[in-house]
């Protein structure tokens, strides 16, 4: 049965004491759309919200919707909020706040060239260590570097073992959930152009700039903590987090949860950054043993929240100005960019709606923060969920922000 706030039944209450009192003055009878129009902000837009939830679709379909004031900080519109729904890539939401909270905003990923060994008539005797960072940017650009940097060392020909260092992570390939014929990205900690085939390719960079390998031993292990730096290539969160969520990139979105995981504990594991996620929703004020979170790209079929989940999250980021500042550019933005670039055009929410998007087979999600024509700062939370026609569920979502912008 679908539930509606306090303040919904409000409006109700208010329509039908209007309907009851409705005077004809001369010739003119006061109308149900010049009643609505008559009232105050916000009940003019709970009126217009209530009206859409009695849209055909959700009479076979499952939604969760969540509207909040941040001005104010009130709520102002919710329909089975609390409902557990699969939230699809506004997963990516709730990896980016935790890892801004928990990581900070300054926090870079790096990934690692050492030496150890002597070098003699520019021969080392020794081995060389790539240590990953799972960073999904690492590209041919940056493994050049990395050559370049063993050639101005003096180094032309190397004598021992090149050694991949992946203990960033723990060794499992795929996330908890993820359909087997889905086009699913690698995690590993050494990536180049997002492919698992870093030390080939690092080779091949040798190779390149005239290094000799000889009698090379080429294996995964643990850097030495006494081999001294050649190289670092660094990204920043902020590079990290335009990707992710303007395009809704998922081997960044899992890079970043891997991020959190490792932060305290080597290997990472999912379950370390969902111990994480899960004390960012109790310090919302949620529960979070109510939630099932599994993964930091929302391709997890294992996922489920709920719309108020999402929503306290994003009320968290805006009370948090550093969390707010980092994220809210990261966001697409509604007809400009991402993946809302080509939603909400020549309505009141275009230029206005900065949200996070999400898409799996049936789920159809929308979260993020918008301006009332009033000046207030809200952020709303939306999942459709048993949606088939994709296009009806946006079409929906898009009138919502709509009216929360008109």
């Amino acid at each position: 049965m679908k539930k509606r706030t306090i303040l919904g039944l409000f409006w109700l209450l208010s329509v039908s004491l209007y309907a009851q009192t409705e005077q004809t003055v001369g010739e003119f009878t006061t109308t149900s759309d010049s009643i609505e129009q008559q009232l105050p902000w916000p009940q003019q837009m709970q009126a217009r919200l209530d009206s859409m939830m009695r849209d055909p679709m959700l009479d076979y379909t499952q939604l969760g919707l969540m509207v909040w004031d941040l001005t104010d900080d009130c709520q102002l519109f919710g329909m089975n909020q609390q409902q557990l729904l699969r939230p699809a890539s506004t997963m990516k939401l709730v990896t980016a706040i935790t890892a801004l909270d928990c990581l900070g905003t300054n926090y870079q990923y790096t990934t690692s060239l050492y030496y150890k060994g002597d070098i003699t008539d520019h021969t080392l005797q020794g081995n060389l260590y790539c240590v990953g960072g799972l960073d999904p940017s690492f590209s041919d650009t940056d493994l050049d570097a990395f050559a370049q940097s063993v050639k101005e060392q003096g180094i032309d020909t190397i004598c021992g073992s090149i050694i991949a260092d992946n203990t960033l992570k723990d060794t499992l390939k795929w996330g908890d959930g993820w359909c087997w014929d889905d086009d699913n990205p690698i995690l590993r900690p050494l990536l180049v152009n997002r492919k698992d085939n870093f030390l080939m390719q690092f080779i091949n960079a040798l190779s390149r700039h005239d290094i000799v390998l000889k009698d090379i031993t080429i294996k995964e292990g643990k850097a030495d903590e006494e081999a001294t730096l050649l190289s670092q290539h660094k990204s920043s969160i902020d590079q990290i987090l335009l990707r992710m969520m303007k395009d809704s990139d998922n081997l960044y979105a899992e890079s970043l949860y891997y991020q959190i995981a490792a932060q305290r504990n080597h290997p990472g594991k999912a379950l370390y950054a969902q111990r994480q996620e899960k004390a960012l929703i109790e310090r919302t004020g949620l529960n979070s043993s109510r939630y099932k979170l599994a993964d930091g790209s929302g391709l997890s079929l294992y996922n489920y929240i709920s719309a108020e989940c999402l929503l306290r999250l994003l009320r968290y980021a805006y009370q948090h100005k550093p969390i707010y500042k980092h994220l809210l550019p990261s966001l697409p933005i509604a007809g400009e960019d991402g993946t809302l670039k080509k939603r909400m055009i020549d309505t009141h929410a275009e230029g206005n709606v900065q949200a996070k998007t999400g898409t799996l087979t049936g789920i159809i999600s929308l979260a993020g923060y918008c301006s009332a024509s009033n000046g207030h700062r809200l952020c709303f939370a939306i999942i459709n969920q048993g949606a088939l026609s994709a296009k009806a569920a946006r079409n929906f979502q898009d009138k919502i922000c709509d009216i929360l912008c008109e």
